[in-house]
């Protein structure tokens, strides 16, 4: 074969390089001298083309041939895979298949021998069908390999690249951060499940950069489980007698509440456990409930946090929101877990009744899968999503009154009801308790101040109205407010300061409660009432008046549906029994009745005024005063039946607090009087109760 130089270059390792390219086949004819250079004699070869159908054939079936391995073959260069096929004559055809097979030396030369393209091409036919098959072999053993390449690898290498790429990032420095929650993770002891969900969390932190907030996220979820308190608890303390101790030092009185108690100490005593009723203490506001859930704490040696339920709305409080919300966070059932770092505190819920509802949930419903002792055990806050086991905590709670309380939630509760203090206990815990606490509050020394037993009962009687003794306690922080100030100002003359009831309007202003009004009215048509609040008992000043009319019935005094209830009722009765009891008001029809309870902008309700309102009526029809030394309470019926009502203790101390000294009383609650403090016994006369039984009339009581 003639070849041309088609380019020359010399390297400057004094070696030449030449790419030659063959232009026609030549035959050496002979050979005319070899040195000092082969010199020979040739002959040109010309193609040997036939204008043929079966030449057209064979460069057809070459071409498809061709365009297929050069698409299959990874090794060609760009230049043979855009060459124009269609341009070339047969010969050039042929000869270029042949120089792009991978040819041994024999096939290449005999190729080169063969003058016809006929003969050439059907020589390369079988050779572009073998390469076909090689190479599409080829592929699908390179795919199938690909196949088998294992997910452990490919996660290997691309773990290692990512690895390199943090670290050309400069993000490297994580690796210590989650070094230390891996050995955190191994060493906290927690549920399997909760375990298993920490290491999911961590795989996932380990492929996130430090820089997103989703990092942010799943490493505060993580801080959450990791310092939970899973299998941490404190001992208990369940000595009955020390518990005795500290129930006496802390609280007065209130022998019923603090019997309860230790009995349920004991239970959990033997039992080991907590599973029951969960303990409400209900009473007006002031009377020692959360006080006594701290004495509890102390006994049992275990913590003690306070959770107040008042005005909480959002279902979330209780059970946490859920970690796809913006700063998301476990309930506060959680937070005071972490916090205490306990799994046995005891938690106050304290105003179980002040729990509102809207749109964000009803928080009373979710508190019933923390109370339930058959659901707690597996407590699922929304934030965490794993259960926690609950049932070793000692929930308690409180309320003023059970009535707004969720009804499913209230069966739940065992009620301990703590009534209100009679004088003679707001005294006692006085002198026991508020005035050491407040002298050392004010920092006064103990025998600095003395508050005369008289002051303090003017204080109880005429400057507070309550059940507990907030008001009295603040009462007494005035009082020492003046003595700390006549220290400090040198007119002490280090003399201990005394306190007498004469003092008090001085240094305090005038009474705000004098019951003098009270004694002073006496006229017909006037009785007086007695209604149990979630504060404590009322006296109720039940006015009643006629006046020329159509027959109708006007209550005023801002009352409730069941109070008007009442006042008909009473006007149904004396109506229909008027002759039989002799208060027949001549001429219903044209008279209008009147009834009124002064204090009008407070809302009555409730049907214990039943009673009063039917023996303030019968006095204004029968012109007879009642003496405002009497006080009444029990609910009617229209066959003249006085029905039992409640609250018997908080109607009878405000009955003494208003200076009333008898108290009528249904005969049903003749147990309640016995069971009344014998200081309060001693404080009134012999109470007149209702000596009928069920079913008969109450007509002797308004003759």
């Amino acid at each position: 074969m003639l070849c041309g130089c088609s380019n020359y270059s010399k390297p400057p390792t004094n070696t030449a390089q030449i790419l030659v390219q063959g232009l026609i086949r030549v035959k050496i004819v002979e050979y005319v001298s070899e040195s000092p250079y082969l010199v020979a004699r040739i002959a040109i070869l010309e193609d040997l083309e036939e204008d043929s159908v079966e030449l057209e054939a064979l460069v057809r079936n070459a071409e498809t041939l061709f365009q297929e391995i050069i698409q299959l073959s990874p090794t060609l260069s760009e230049h043979e895979k855009t060459a124009n096929l269609e341009q070339l004559r047969p010969g050039q055809l042929a000869d270029l298949i042949a120089w792009t097979l991978k040819l041994d030396l024999p096939q290449r030369q005999k190729l080169l021998e063969t003058p016809s393209v006929k003969a050439r091409l059907s020589y390369l036919l079988p050779l572009l069908h073998r390469e076909q098959q090689i190479l599409k072999l080829t592929i699908k053993i390179q795919s199938e390999v690909a196949s088998t390449f294992s997910k452990t690898q490919r996660d290997y290498f691309l773990r290692e690249q990512l690895r390199v790429i943090q670290r050309e990032l400069g993000e490297g420095e994580i690796s210590p951060e989650i070094r230390q929650l891996t050995e955190k993770i191994n060493t906290t002891p927690m549920p399997p499940e909760a375990k298993e969900v920490a290491k999911q969390e961590l795989e996932r932190l380990k492929q996130i950069p430090p820089t997103t907030p989703e990092f942010v996220v799943i490493r505060g979820y993580l801080d959450w489980i990791l310092n939970l308190p899973w299998e941490k608890e404190t001992p208990d303390r369940l000595d009955l007698k020390e518990a005795q101790k500290i129930l006496d030092r802390d609280h007065y009185g209130l022998e019923k509440v603090k019997e309860r108690l230790l009995d349920f100490l004991a239970v959990l005593q033997l039992r080991k456990e907590i599973k029951g009723p969960i303990l409400c203490f209900v009473g007006p506001p002031g009377v020692g409930k959360t006080s006594l859930g701290k004495s509890i704490a102390e006994a049992m040696g275990r913590k003690f946090a306070r959770f107040s339920l008042g005005g909480v709305r959002d279902e979330a409080e209780i059970r946490g929101h859920r970690r796809t919300y913006v700063g998301a966070l476990p309930g506060r059932i959680i937070q005071i877990l972490r916090r205490l770092q306990t799994r046995n505190p005891v938690i106050m819920l304290d105003e179980i009744d002040k729990i509102g509802t809207d749109f964000r949930g009803d928080p009373a419903a979710a508190l019933l899968e923390v109370l339930d002792p058959e659901q707690n055990h597996a407590f699922v806050d929304h934030y965490l999503d794993i259960p926690f086991d609950l049932s070793r905590v000692l929930f308690i709670t409180t309320a003023n009154w059970l009535e707004p309380v969720h009804p499913a939630l209230r069966d739940r509760l065992e009620v301990i009801q703590i009534p209100s203090y009679s004088e003679y206990e707001k005294l006692q815990i006085a002198r026991k308790y508020l005035i050491p606490r407040q002298i050392h509050e004010h920092g006064l020394q103990r025998n600095s101040v003395k508050i005369h037993q008289s002051a303090l009962r003017r204080l109880i009687r005429e400057y507070t109205k309550e059940a507990g003794v907030r008001q009295l306690e603040r009462g007494i922080a005035t009082l020492l407010r003046k003595a700390t100030r006549k220290i400090v100002s040198g007119e002490a003359n280090k003399k201990p300061i005394v306190f007498k009831a004469e003092d008090l309007t001085q240094l305090i202003g005038l009474p705000p409660y004098s019951d003098s009004d009270f004694l002073a009215v006496k006229d017909y048509g006037l009785a007086f009432g007695l209604a149990w609040t979630p504060y404590g008992g009322e006296v109720l000043q039940i006015e009643a008046t006629h006046m020329p009319g159509t027959g109708k019935l006007i209550l005023t005094g801002s009352l409730g549906d069941i109070l008007k209830e009442s006042a008909q009722i009473a006007v149904s009765y004396l109506r229909s029994r008027g002759t039989e009891t002799g208060t027949e008001l001549a001429n219903f029809e044209q008279k209008d009745l009147h009834i009124h309870i002064p204090a009008g902008a407070i809302p009555k309700d409730g049907p214990s005024a039943g009673l009063a309102i039917l023996v303030a009526l019968a006095s204004l029809i029968k012109k007879r005063p009642i003496k405002p030394s009497v006080a009444f309470t029990g609910e009617i019926t229209l066959r003249g039946r006085i029905l039992k009502v409640g609250g018997i203790k908080e109607k009878v101390l405000a009955a003494l607090a208003a200076g009333i000294t008898t108290v009528v009383l249904p005969d049903q609650n003749k147990p309640e009087w016995s069971e009344l403090p014998s200081d309060v016994k001693r404080q009134s006369k012999t109470p007149l109760h209702l000596h009928y039984q069920r079913g008969s009339e109450i007509r002797p009581s308004i003759t």
